[in-house]
């Protein structure tokens, strides 16, 4: 397993919070998302064999965030 922190822009709220764990946690190879509104973060641990940091971030960007490295 590996672990990674995406820097999210343009959450503010908890409704921004849901929309990315659910849109991460939905991808084959993700075991954990926690998502910190007030950091602009979201700390994904996944297997690097099943999905990849591309697959992750679009994840994020479909539901209309910036994903910064």
């Amino acid at each position: 397993m590996e672990k990674k922190v995406f820097n999210v822009e343009g959450m503010s709220c908890s409704h921004c919070v849901k929309a990315v764990t659910d849109a991460v946690t939905a991808l084959d190879g993700v075991s954990d998302v926690k998502v910190d509104l007030q950091g602009g973060t979201a700390a994904v641990e996944y297997d690097a064999a099943r999905v990849s940091d591309e697959r992750i971030r679009g994840a994020i960007e479909d539901q209309g965030y910036d994903v910064r490295v």
